[in-house]
């Protein structure tokens, strides 16, 4: 018959499919489950009041209309629904086809079961597949997997977060829609059953077998199933444990599978009590506490409480006497067995002969040791007993009395078994590869000294009076080719046979009074002693390794060693050594991964690489976990050389007398740092955790405080960041790391994260935390509960920024860079501000301030345009008030004839909305100033820090525009293509070297407004009366109750203006000069000498416009005669 898992064996091929298939669904089942966004879970109200009406559980299913007619009646909640529809649909996407591809798996499943019941594959049924050893294995497993992924799914992803997010997916897939698509049997299978695996939380009724069930399977299977699990050792395991009190330990995995499969089949649990009774006998008579896959662990005595025939059957199992019994018992095995391996690890013990002729022993001192740790480490987690359960807690604490249960104690008895195992492994390894060559060696040398003897007897060779015997002679010929005969390959022969030719040498040199002569005597001993490592050589087997490989298995802990987490650390932290014997612990625990990948790998599905990346990535997570503290101890000893450098070494001067070398030299309070057991991703991990903690703290600001903390909050956290970054500078030779490089990218990595989380406010789809390129599951950046508005400490910073320089409280002073408070006229800041920030956040820091102040800018503009729709566009009296003024001054070239009155009707007409338009105006300005003033800060540095880096952007800018200009004077000349990042990427260079003008950016796309520059032009001149010229400020506020700052409003218009189509600019600039030359054209028919004050405004207007813009002046001159700008001037 053709082996079962042949690849031209389609009935095995189809189900070893399957199983595979099993094994990844729940590898990505888990991997998901550690993704789910947090709005699903309305973990706060917050959330349940803000998406509570776009997120809907399956009560949904009965009127979707209803609700969908709801959202449409609400615009804002059709935009919250389309924003979180743009920032879930991936991810919930990924979670539908998890649970389609459970769906799918069960339907493959019972279509493999029907096609062997219609004959399907030739010769084969249901029971000759369970007659053959991987048949059975695999159909046992296939029902089994099936039953652990529906119970994942219930552990992991409750069953509401289920239900919304199948809901979410349904509504805004368009994959619902098509034919094949099985929406209703998933949403079926998957429904919420009830159940929460929050501590304490009731469990349902007949749950999980009425879950179990919302798939029909086929009984007659499922009855067949749990036969076989019943009377059979499916995986041959018994054999790795011959002793029948490791009876339960060796048939562990069947106990699990059958644990599982018994839901399928509930009248067994409730009324078989014989059936139970066997089951419970053979699997569970010592042992109630199971893992049932990857560490998860269930108790028996909580999980078969609701069926009666179970819960009898255990009775016996957990009646006191036997938890006593039990427990005193591993006890002493414990205690015996650790004295065994702590003797056998004694340097020097375990030689290889030692090795070969105690197999026995030591594998029976292995398994004692692991049976042990198994027991221990199940019946004492605390993930097994429900603390509320009275029952469950006095049987945990019988245990952890009797059994003397030391959590110590128990993770040095596993310490010692893994490097036991480890080293014992690694000797049989390398005596196995070179077997054969010692074998041939040994039979060599035997048979060459058999030879020589032969030759001694022959009387040709001269040795001390040694008579001629032809008979000897002969024999030990005979012997010489016996020897060379022995086969290696068949070992139980050979070995039978090199015994015989002991004898026969020990009773030659008997019979024929040998012993008289010492060098024969020497020579049939040698002989002997090689014959004897024949023996032992031959007795190496590879059976040997893959019984320690069976009985070393710490997949029962994948999830139970954590507990032991903080143990490993105090012992690293007391004897830094102890990582070598930890590493034999992690590659014990790294033999749990064989488990789901055995079949992955027998049916060489594609799926190997992502669930292997998946378990051991959460395996190597938990190694840094662990080693983590070798960092921490290392910055702890950073903080104290922080001391020692800043207050207890003196530095050491120029020129030095021989004689005070030794003052200097300090070896006092010197010490040094052991470099070698220090990880430099360790050491990234948790430099980011303290400075993200330092950034955190360091910035949080009192809004009430009389005078701003930010100076000297930013004084202070500069010294603190300079203390990191010195020592870390101090350690990088004694660890041998790059400490600026690693201080580098992890302070950019840490600002610019909290960058983009800050500007997630702004953004309609989100980055969420595993699509940032900052954000890292080794490295995390720590995220802090906000304080405020805020997100991050960059958006503090920010704010307060903001706050201090607010135009409604300051004044700036643009040629000192100043902001002085309006009343007080007292300095509020400077731009001494951003080399602080430059010192304390560098050059990342100011970037990063100088984007979010983007996104503000974007947020306001758009704000500024729907209030612009709302209080012009929609309001009629402004809209005829506008259209009568477009009336009196067209065309604008000509002079409006009684212009002041014309002008301040408007003006007065319009009154109600300037507030809001100044306001708006006025923030934008007032960020714009500020990005300037970032901009100039980034520049300074950049020249002073980097020349050469500075001069080479200045020079690939100008080229690049130049070949841009000169392509668009001459489109056949090269310009950079579409998918050409050039620009792009040096357009992000330019900005961190402050080598960029921020009034000329465009932030957001616009189209055509009526009455946009009339609007503007009226909003100008209802401002000038509140200010006044002043010869050494310039414009300055009038009143400061009726607070207009000049600089913020001049650039906020200006960038206003920016964003629209240029002739938009020219009309305004038109309707600015027209107001000038027909205000001094009344004053001069009414013979006012003075030129009017807000003529002075509006020409000061036009001069910081063409300023700011470096445009020529002939822009300004273009609407206003060159005279009256002279005459400006003399009056100035």
């Amino acid at each position: 018959m053709l082996d079962f898992l042949a690849e031209n064996n389609l009935c095995g091929q189809a189900i070893l499919r399957i199983v595979s298939c099993g094994n990844a669904i729940i590898a990505e089942l888990l991997r998901l489950s550690e993704f789910i966004p947090a709005v699903f879970r309305y973990r706060d109200r917050a959330d349940q009041q803000k998406y509570g009406d776009i997120i809907f559980d399956f009560s949904y299913f009965k009127g979707p209309e209803l609700w969908e007619s709801k959202l449409e009646a609400k615009p804002e909640l059709q935009d919250l629904d389309e924003e979180f529809r743009e920032n879930n649909i991936e991810i919930v996407t990924r979670f539908y086809l998890a649970f389609q591809s459970v769906h799918k798996y069960i339907v493959d499943l019972n279509r493999y079961l029907d096609d062997l019941n219609e004959g399907v594959y030739i010769q084969q049924t249901l029971e000759t597949v369970l007659l053959n050893e991987d048949g059975k294995q695999l159909l046992c497993e296939a029902l089994y997997l099936y039953g652990v992924m529906l119970l994942v799914i219930d552990q992991k992803i409750e069953g509401e977060v289920r239900e919304r997010m199948l809901v979410s997916y349904y509504r805004y897939s368009a994959a619902r829609s098509s034919a094949d698509s099985n929406m209703d049997d998933i949403c079926k299978l998957l429904r919420s059953t009830g159940y929460s695996s929050q501590p304490g939380a009731k469990r349902p009724p007949n749950y999980p077998e009425s879950y179990f069930q919302r798939v029909p399977i086929n009984e007659a299977f499922i009855s067949m199933v749990i036969g076989r699990l019943r009377s059979d050792d499916i995986y041959n395991q018994v054999s790795a444990y011959p002793l029948p009190e490791h009876r339960s330990t060796a048939l562990a995995t069947q106990a699990a599978m059958l644990y599982v499969i018994l839901y399928f089949e509930p009248s067994i649990l409730h009324t078989h009590q014989a059936k139970m009774r066997e089951i419970v006998d053979k699997y569970f008579p010592d042992n109630w506490v199971i893992s049932i896959y990857m560490g998860i662990t269930v108790n028996l005595a909580d999980a078969w409480e609701p069926y009666k025939a179970a819960k009898t059957a255990l009775n016996n199992t957990l009646d006191l006497s036997n938890v006593r019994e039990q427990s005193s018992r591993y006890a002493t095995v414990s205690e015996r067995v650790h004295t065994q391996v702590q003797q056998f690890l004694k340097e020097g013990y375990l030689r290889e002969e030692m090795v070969l002729d105690n197999i026995p022993k030591l594998l029976n001192c292995l398994r004692d040791c692991n049976v042990a740790i198994r027991w221990l480490m199940l019946h004492t987690a605390d993930s097994a007993c429900d603390p509320n359960n009275k029952r469950l807690r006095q049987i945990k604490d019988q245990i952890l009395t009797d059994s003397r249960y030391n959590p110590k104690i128990l993770f040095q008895l596993l310490l010692d078994t893994a490097q036991f195992e480890f080293i014992l492994k690694e000797m049989f390894k390398q005596m196995l590869s070179e077997k054969q060559a010692k074998w041939e060696h040994y039979k060599k040398e035997g048979s060459e000294r058999m030879t020589e003897l032969a030759d001694v007897f022959s009387g040709v060779k001269p040795l001390t009076r040694v008579e001629k015997n032809e008979n000897l002679q002969a024999w030990f010929r005979e012997i010489s080719k016996q020897i060379l005969s022995l086969n290696h390959d068949d070992s139980t022969a050979a070995g039978r046979k090199t015994v015989q030719l002991i004898q026969a040498l020990e009773e030659v040199q008997e019979f024929h009074q040998l012993e008289s002569n010492l060098q024969v005597c020497q020579f049939l001993a040698d002989t002997r002693k090689f014959l004897h490592q024949m023996i032992r050589t031959i007795n190496i087997k590879e059976e040997v390794l893959i019984t320690m490989q069976i009985v070393g298995d710490l997949s029962f802990a994948w999830q139970l060693i954590d507990r032991f987490t903080s143990i490993m650390q105090e012992s690293i932290r007391v004897n830094p050594s102890m990582v070598t014997k930890l590493r034999a612990t992690f590659l014990k625990l790294a033999s749990a991964l064989d488990l789901p990948l055995l079949r992955i790998n027998q049916a060489n599905s594609p799926d190997l690489l992502s669930v292997s990346q998946y378990y051991s990535g959460e395996l190597v997570s938990y190694v840094r976990k662990v080693l983590q503290i070798i960092p921490e101890s290392m910055f702890t000893s950073l903080l104290k050389i922080i001391k020692l450098q800043t207050h207890d070494i003196i530095e050491v001067p120029t020129r030095l007398d021989k004689d005070k070398l030794r003052d200097y030299a300090q070896l006092g309070p010197r010490y040094e740092v052991d470099p070698k057991q220090l990880l430099e991703d360790g050491i990234r991990k948790e430099l980011v955790k303290r400075v993200a903690f330092a950034l955190h703290k360091g910035l949080i600001f009192n809004p009430r405080a009389k005078s701003s903390e930010l100076m000297p909050k930013l004084k202070e956290l500069g010294a603190t960041m300079d203390g990191f970054h010195r020592s870390f500078e101090y350690i990088q030779d004694y660890v041998n790391i790059y400490g600026l490089k690693i201080w580098q990218e992890e302070v950019s990595r840490i600002i610019n994260y909290n960058v983009e989380q800050e500007c997630n406010n702004f953004l309609r789809t989100k980055i969420q935390d595993w699509q940032s390129m900052y954000q890292s599951t080794h490295i995390p950046i720590p995220k802090f509960t906000p304080v405020d508005e805020s997100v991050t400490f960059i958006g503090r910073l920010c704010r307060e920024i903001l706050r201090i320089t607010d135009p409604k409280m300051t004044c700036h002073i643009d040629q000192l860079n100043t902001w002085y408070d309006m009343k007080t006229h007292q300095e509020v800041t400077s731009s001494r501000l951003f080399s602080e920030i430059q010192t304390t956040l560098g050059t990342f820091g100011l970037n990063g301030l100088d984007r979010l102040l983007c996104f503000m800018i974007v947020k306001e503009l758009q704000n500024f345009l729907s209030m612009f729709q709302k209080i012009i566009l929609r309001d009629r009296t402004v809209q005829d008030t506008l259209k009568t003024l477009m009336n009196a001054v067209s065309p604008l070239k000509s002079i409006v004839a009684n212009s002041n009155k014309i002008y301040f009707s408007a003006i007065a007409k319009t009154q109600k909305i300037w507030t809001s338009y100044l306001e708006a105006i006025m923030k934008v300005g007032q960020m714009q100033i500020l990005r300037q003033q970032i901009a100039n800060e980034l520049n300074y540095s950049c020249r002073f820090d980097s020349k050469h880096l500075a001069a080479a952007l200045e020079n690939l800018n100008k080229a690049l525009l130049a070949d841009i200009e000169a392509h668009y004077q001459d489109p056949s000349l090269p310009y950079p293509k579409e998918d050409n990042t050039l620009l792009y990427e040096i357009t992000a260079y330019l900005e961190a070297a402050g080598i960029h003008n921020p009034l000329n950016k465009i932030y957001i796309t616009t189209k055509r407004l009526p009455y946009f520059p009339v609007v503007n032009f009226l909003f100008l001149i209802a401002q000038l009366p509140k200010l006044q010229y002043n010869k050494n400020l310039g414009m300055v506020c009038r009143k400061p109750a009726d607070p207009v700052d000049w600089p913020p409003l001049v650039l906020g218009l200006l960038t206003l203006l920016k964003q629209f189509h240029s002739r938009y600019t020219e009309q305004f600039l038109a309707l600015i000069g027209q107001f000038i030359r027909s205000t001094v054209e009344q004053c001069t028919s009414q013979k006012i000498p003075e030129m009017p004050a807000d003529v002075v405004g509006a020409l000061l207007f036009l001069e910081d416009y063409v300023r700011y813009t470096k445009l020529p002046r002939r822009v300004a001159e273009a609407h206003v005669p060159n005279f009256i700008f002279d005459e400006f001037r003399t009056a100035l």
